[in-house]
C-alpha cells in the first residue's frame, strides 16, 4: 500500500511541476508575447477605454478615435479610408491591427517608453490617458493623384523624396475601407473580411511595399549603372543591338518588342538602346558584365535587402547563381528578378540623388497628447550606388528615355523628367505588367515615382501608356504644377 502512495504521490508531484512550468511559461516568460499579440481581445477591449492618439499627415488626421458614449468608449475613424489605407491599415475588435496602427501602437495607445512622464502625471492627475500622435511623411495632394491615376486598374504607386528617403506617396488599387474592419459590429467586420479574402484581386495585400513583379525593362536602368560603374562603358558604347538575340547554350532566341534591329546595322549605342529599351542590346550587356556586377549593383539600390519603414517591405530579389542565358533574361528584367514599387522607387531616387541610396522611412515624428513634437526621424544613407559623374551620365540618359524615348507620356512642361518604361511577362509571352519609373526635376529632383500596373487586361500594356500617365500625375502635384 506504501509503495502505492508513494507511486501516486510521485506522479501527482509529476502532474504538479508541469502546471508550474506551464504557469511560468505563460505568466513570466510569454506574457509580454501574448499581450502584444495583435488579437488579444482583452487588451484590445481595455484600450477601447484610453483615446487613441492620431495618425498625421501633415497636420490632418486620417485616423483618429472619436467618443461613442458606449461600452467602447472610442472608436477609430478614418477620413479617406480607401486612399491612405496601405499606410495607416486598420484597427480592428476582431482581427487586430495592420500598418502604422500595428507598428506604432505603442505609440498611439501612448504605452511607449517615451511617454512614461505623461503616464505618472496622468495617474497623479486623475486624467484618463491620452495616446500620442504619429506624423507620417506622406504628401497628400501626391497621394491623391496617384489614387486617381489607378482608378480602374490594379497597381501600386510610390514616391520618394530623393534627397531624404521620405515616402510622399504609398497607394494601391484595389483598397479597402479600414472604417469597415475597424467598426465595433463584429458580425459586419468579419463579413466585410470575408469579402476583402475571397477577392482575387487581394486588396488586403499592401502592394506597394509587398507586391513582387518582374521589372521588365525598367530593370535596364540597374543594368546601365553596373555598365557605368564598370568603367568599360559609357553612354556613347556602341552596342550590338539585332533583331535577336541567341541565348548563349541555348536554342532560344530573344527579340525586341518592336520585332526590328535597334540601329542601322545592329548596332546601337548605349544612350540610345535605353532609350528605345532595346531588349538584344541589354541581354548582350548583361552577359558582358556578368551576373555578380549586376547582382553588385543591384543591392547597391536595396535588391536583397530586407527595409522596414516602419512597416516591413518585402524584398526585391536579384537571383544568386544565374546561368548565361538567365543573366540575359535577368538584365532585361525577367527569368527570376522581382522588386516592389518600393525597390524601383529607390531605384529612380538613388539616380537622382548623386547616385545615394537612401533609406526609406514613413513615419517623420513622433507627438506626444499635446502633439508636441518629440521623435523626429533623420534620413539615413544605405549606400553609395554610384558615382556623382555616373549618376549624372544615366540621368541625361533618362532624361532622353523621356524626351526622345519611350517615355514620352511623362513630359511635364518646363520641367526636365527622366524616366525608364517597362513590360514585364509574369508566366506567359505577352506583356502583362507595365512599369514606369522617374524623377524631376532630373538636376534638383524633389521626387521620385514607380508605378506598377499588374494583369491590365488592356489590349497593348504600356509602360509609357498606362503607367507613365500616373506618374507624371504625381510628380506633378509635388511639384504644385
Amino acid at each position: 500500500m506504501s509503495r502505492q502512495i508513494r507511486r501516486l504521490s510521485f506522479v501527482f508531484g509529476l502532474l504538479l511541476v508541469a502546471l508550474l512550468v506551464n504557469a511560468t511559461l505563460i505568466q513570466v516568460i510569454n506574457a509580454g508575447d501574448y499581450r502584444t499579440r495583435s488579437g488579444n481581445q482583452r487588451v484590445l477591449l481595455a484600450e477601447y477605454d484610453r483615446e487613441r492618439g492620431p495618425i498625421l499627415v501633415a497636420s490632418d488626421p486620417v485616423a483618429r478615435s472619436v467618443e461613442t458614449g458606449n461600452t467602447l468608449t472610442y472608436l477609430r475613424n478614418y477620413s479617406n479610408g480607401p486612399l491612405f489605407a496601405p499606410v495607416t491599415g486598420f484597427y480592428s475588435l476582431v482581427y487586430g491591427a495592420t500598418g502604422l496602427e500595428r507598428t506604432e501602437n505603442r505609440i498611439l495607445n501612448g504605452k511607449a517608453d517615451i511617454f512614461a512622464v505623461d503616464r505618472v502625471q496622468q495617474l497623479v492627475s486623475g486624467r484618463q490617458p491620452i495616446g500620442g500622435a504619429v506624423t507620417t511623411t506622406i504628401n497628400a495632394a501626391a497621394q491623391k493623384a496617384a489614387f486617381k491615376g489607378l482608378k480602374g486598374k490594379r497597381g501600386a504607386v510610390v514616391a520618394i523624396e530623393p534627397a531624404t528617403g521620405r515616402v510622399l506617396a504609398s497607394v494601391q488599387m484595389p483598397s479597402f475601407d479600414p472604417n469597415r474592419l475597424s467598426s465595433h459590429d463584429p458580425a459586419d467586420i468579419r463579413s466585410y473580411y470575408g469579402e476583402l479574402e475571397a477577392n482575387p484581386d487581394k486588396p488586403l495585400l499592401n502592394r506597394p511595399i509587398v507586391s513582387l513583379n518582374p521589372p521588365g525593362s525598367v530593370f535596364k536602368v540597374v543594368v546601365t549603372a553596373a555598365a557605368l560603374a564598370s568603367g568599360r562603358f559609357t553612354a556613347d558604347s556602341v552596342l550590338p543591338g539585332p533583331k535577336t538575340y541567341q541565348l548563349p547554350n541555348s536554342t532560344k532566341k530573344l527579340r525586341n518588342w518592336t520585332g526590328t534591329e535597334c540601329g542601322p546595322g545592329g548596332k546601337v549605342t548605349l544612350r540610345q538602346a535605353l532609350a528605345i529599351s532595346c531588349n538584344t542590346a541589354f541581354a548582350w550587356l548583361g552577359n558582358e558584365l556578368g551576373a555578380a556586377a549586376i547582382r553588385d549593383q543591384a543591392e547597391s539600390f536595396g535588391f536583397n535587402n530586407g527595409f522596414e519603414i516602419p512597416l516591413r517591405a518585402a524584398t526585391s530579389l536579384f537571383p544568386e547563381s544565374p546561368d548565361a542565358p538567365q543573366t540575359a533574361l535577368s538584365s532585361i528584367g525577367q527569368f527570376d528578378v522581382r522588386a516592389t514599387a518600393l525597390q524601383m522607387a529607390m531605384v529612380a531616387a538613388s539616380v537622382g540623388n548623386s547616385g545615394r541610396t537612401m533609406n526609406p522611412y514613413l513615419v517623420q515624428e513622433i507627438r506626444g497628447p499635446d502633439l508636441s513634437i518629440l521623435q523626429t526621424t533623420e534620413p539615413g544613407q544605405f549606400a553609395d550606388a554610384l558615382k556623382p559623374s555616373n549618376s549624372l551620365s544615366l540621368t541625361e540618359m533618362m532624361v532622353n528615355v523621356v524626351e526622345n524615348g519611350t517615355g514620352s507620356n511623362a513630359k511635364i512642361p518646363g520641367v526636365r523628367v527622366a524616366g525608364k518604361t517597362g513590360t514585364a511577362q509574369t508566366g506567359n509571352d505577352s506583356p502583362s505588367v507595365a512599369w514606369f519609373i522617374s524623377f524631376a526635376p532630373a538636376a534638383a529632383p524633389k521626387v521620385a515615382v514607380a508605378v506598377v500596373i499588374e494583369e491590365s487586361g488592356a489590349a497593348e500594356v504600356s509602360g509609357n501608356g498606362l503607367a507613365a500617365p500616373i506618374a507624371k500625375a504625381v510628380m506633378e502635384a509635388v511639384l504644385g504644377r
